[in-house]
């Protein structure tokens, strides 16, 4: 194994902190980036459709090309982080990439005018968005791998991430209508989402800011040359770890991603409550944040690949239930959507504590290390997955004949339904099969860096 090499960047500042307390206080900043992801995962598509009145259809089709370029623009960031080092560190590069990325998040929301230039800058900006996020996400993800090489370290990292950005979650689901209102002075529903959206943006920027300055990374593997593109993609397709995680992952986030995208249009048209969905959704944010501890534990009993399929199995026994029952009040739908959600993050957890052990998997199996990589290619796919979550959805619901802002039929209704539960369920049958097919069952991590250790 690599001699393994201490970067002490800004230790005057973080130097003294114990080991736990800098995991947390790196780990805050999946809170900044979610207040910009979620805002875009939960609120996006329905601002375009039901705000700025585009079709579905438009809504969907731009939707899924800025996931696939942001898939992209990752991929192609995790490139970079493996082949030039920061002269300052990656804390610097947080700092750097702060500010263009919340500007970049408060020009998607601005509602430029209609018609085809309008639509123009609809699409520029949520380009622009996505390639600042990418370039600032991915660093901060590689640099996950970097504050301690101990899996369980990773675990713990991975848990307070998502503790995190579940607070962000319930941040964005409750605060997006009500903080737009409030600053906007009651505007209308697109001029609200842009108050919203500026507040969230100089919200993360500070907190960025504050993470990019006190990142101190622990022992990292000194890597003797950076690796060509073509070498890094040959080690991933060779990492048998990494390409069953993240098929199973893609699989994954299309059911997950139908399914949230679906619950305001679910309130709206078939229970005729906004402010009930915009509550099921910060619930959801608040269940995450409660069930992610309980993951964790359980992680530590079963192993994280076994985790995976107790949350997948409770999860589509959720959604044969939901085809099987039809759900007519609020009540009854917002319980529906909390248990699933307790569920779901089962799911994400173990894909986030699994995929920085598939770097020394790799590193073992090809002989050579990569790590921006494995994020920037992990992101380029989980955006595809969304991309075509989307358009599936969008398809979907066209093809029942969904228009916005009217009442739609009953058989619009009952077709929208079995999108949002049919293709959910088959999807995340889909990622058990690939997961069966993942070498890191429990205690296969720390086999394999003692491994590396002796050579």
């Amino acid at each position: 194994m690599p001699e393994q090499v201490r970067h002490d960047e800004n230790s005057d500042v973080t130097g003294a902190l114990p080991m736990k307390a800098r995991l947390v206080l790196f780990a805050f900043g999946d809170f900044a980036f979610n207040l910009y992801w979620q805002s875009i995962m939960l609120f996006l598509l329905f601002y375009y459709t039901d705000a700025l009145g585009l079709p579905m259809t438009a809504a969907a089709a731009i939707y899924t090309a800025a996931s696939i370029w942001d898939g992209i623009a990752n991929f192609v960031a995790g490139a970079v982080t493996d082949r030039h080092q920061p002269k300052r560190g990656y804390g610097r590069v947080l700092i750097m990439g702060s500010v263009p990325l919340g500007l970049a998040c408060i020009l998607t929301y601005a509602p430029l005018g209609t018609g085809a230039a309008g639509l123009a800058l609809v699409v520029i900006g949520h380009l622009l968005f996505r390639t600042a996020y990418a370039a600032l996400n991915v660093p901060y993800l590689a640099m996950g791998a970097r504050i301690s090489v101990d899996s369980r370290d990773r675990a713990f990292v991975a848990g307070a991430r998502m503790l995190f950005g579940t607070l962000a979650w319930v941040v964005v689901a409750r605060g997006t209508v009500p903080i737009g209102m409030w600053l906007g002075g009651g505007a209308a529903a697109a001029q609200g989402y842009l108050w919203a959206a500026i507040l969230f943006a100089a919200l993360g920027t500070a907190i960025l800011m504050l993470v990019g300055t006190t990142y101190r990374e622990d022992a990292v593997p000194a890597a003797p040359a950076p690796p060509s593109v073509r070498a890094s993609v040959a080690s991933l397709l060779a990492n048998r770890a990494f390409v069953t995680l993240n098929l199973a992952m893609m699989a994954m986030i299309v059911a997950v991603t139908v399914l949230n995208k679906s619950v305001l249009y679910y309130f709206k048209y078939f229970l005729g409550s906004d402010d009930a969905g915009q509550s099921a959704l910060a619930w959801m944010g608040v269940v995450s944040a409660v069930a992610v501890p309980a993951w964790m534990l359980l992680q530590r009993w079963l192993g994280t690949r076994a985790l995976w399929f107790v949350a997948a199995s409770a999860c589509m026994a959720g959604l044969t239930l939901f085809a099987a029952v039809h759900i007519d009040t609020p009540v009854a739908m917002q319980l529906f959507l909390v248990g699933m959600q307790a569920l779901i993050v089962g799911l994400h957890f173990a894909f986030w504590a699994m995929l920085p052990n598939t770097i020394e998997y790799g590193e073992q199996a090809t002989g050579l290390r990569v790590e921006g990589a494995v994020f920037g290619a992990a992101a380029l796919l989980q955006r595809v997955a969304i991309g075509l979550a989307t358009a599936i959805l969008g398809l979907g619901f066209d093809s029942a004949g969904y228009v916005a802002n009217v009442q739609q039929s009953a058989a619009t209704l009952a077709a929208m339904r079995w999108t949002i539960a049919l293709v959910p369920l088959a999807a995340l049958a889909v990622s058990c099969g690939l997961m069966l097919l993942n070498p890191l069952g429990k205690g296969a991590h720390a086999r394999i860096v003692k491994d590396l250790g002796t050579h």
